[in-house]
């Protein structure tokens, strides 16, 4: 799945596999079926969390963004090729005691950089997916318990199903037919109320919802994430006033942020309360001058299998898909008209989303001549499909 209809490896492509040590038998399984698919070369590149630490806590600050020469040749030998990222923290509090301004701040800038750059001008066909392991299994279950994680994922990633590449192509083509009402309404605005939520957010006319299928500019097909529930757009970056409360925990740098709550004005955070892991986020919006405005917005609703297996994950790519979210940082190639970059299309080399939706958050849109329109009431999506 993750091969194939994933990142759709091509015959003569090298397959750039992007994991932690803890994933390696997933990393060799995906090298496996990428050679099966035709892939001329498989180049595996592993990280290691306990390295990172090391680097926060002891390393000079030079180190926490920095980038080597290698790396970012190799990340733009990914241009024309496919690469798939794998995810599951094995151990969720390695860096819970460290410094959270230090670890917000601890990203490769210039590689990050390179990688954004083949995403935006879809050179590069991609996917991310997890493995299940024990650690990520004790943060959801409380207990070690990977085959029952296995089969929650199986569930997410339909893998379920008697036929699940046919259960994908019907899944998107149900995303797609979505992010095609949306765009027919040529919404200005969308807005959000729930407890603690009241926000605005501009769209632009540049705007265009649109699914996780994504094709590269050769016009190679890739579904982006996997598993994937939402619609997504770009929104005016310019664009954000009020304030907004996190419905689900948000895993993000080794530690987990609770009760995030984000005030938006002139379109950006201007202000970051949490009961937990606000010193992180407020590290990795301040990594560059366009961290603290948004470059993404997305819709999901309780049709989710995500959301209907009634777990925190713990991960953001499957907790994302559970419910509504947005994201602070880089905007989306894929969420405008494909025209040249200015002020309202975000560029920065952060990219963090976190859930605001659920039952009790609505969701309209307001379109360009005035009307508002119900999106999503106690989870139930209201336009045709």
């Amino acid at each position: 799945m993750a091969v194939r209809v994933g990142a759709n490896v091509g015959a003569g492509q090298i397959t750039f596999i992007k994991t932690q040590v803890d994933h390696a038998p997933l990393a060799r399984a995906l090298a496996r079926q990428s050679y099966a698919a035709g892939a001329r070369y498989v180049d595996v590149g592993y990280g290691d969390e306990h390295v990172r630490r090391a680097m926060i806590e002891l390393g000079p600050d030079s180190a926490l963004d920095f980038s080597p020469k290698w790396q970012n040749e190799r990340y733009a030998a990914m241009a024309g090729n496919a690469m798939i990222a794998t995810t599951g923290d094995a151990e969720p509090h390695l860096l819970a005691d460290l410094d959270g301004e230090r670890v917000g701040r601890a990203r490769p800038t210039e590689s990050l950089k390179v990688h954004r750059r083949l995403i935006a001008e879809r050179t590069m066909n991609w996917t991310g997916v997890g493995y299940p392991n024990a650690g990520w299994a004790r943060q959801v279950f409380g207990e070690p318990d990977v085959e029952r994680l296995w089969d929650a994922v199986a569930t997410c990633t339909r893998l379920d199903e008697g036929d699940p590449v046919e259960a994908w192509r019907i899944h998107m083509d149900r995303l797609d037919r979505r992010a095609a009402a949306l765009n027919a309404l040529e919404l200005d605005r969308l807005t959000y109320a729930g407890p603690g939520t009241d926000l605005e957010i501009g769209l632009h006319t540049r705007s265009r919802f649109t699914s996780a299928l994504f094709r590269t500019v050769d016009g190679r097909q890739y579904v982006a994430n996997m598993p994937t529930e939402e619609v997504f757009t770009t929104p005016d970056a310019r664009r954000a006033e009020g304030v907004v409360t996190s419905t689900k925990p948000l895993a993000l740098g080794g530690n987990v942020v609770e009760g995030l709550q984000v005030t938006f004005e002139d379109g950006r955070i201007v202000d970051v309360q949490a009961r937990q892991g606000a010193d992180i986020v407020r590290g990795e919006l301040g990594t560059d001058d366009n961290a603290s405005r948004l470059g993404e917005v997305a819709l999901v609703d309780g049709t989710s299998r995500v959301g209907q297996t009634g777990l925190v994950y713990y991960n953001t790519l499957f907790d994302e898909n559970a419910t509504c979210h947005i994201a602070y940082g880089a905007a989306v190639a894929q969420g405008h008209d494909g025209a040249e970059p200015d002020e309202s299309i975000n560029v920065s080399t952060a990219h963090t989303d976190f859930m605001i939706g659920g039952p009790e958050v609505d969701v309209d849109g307001v379109t360009r001549d005035g009307r508002t329109v119900p999106i999503l009431r106690d989870d139930v999506w209201q336009l045709p499909e």
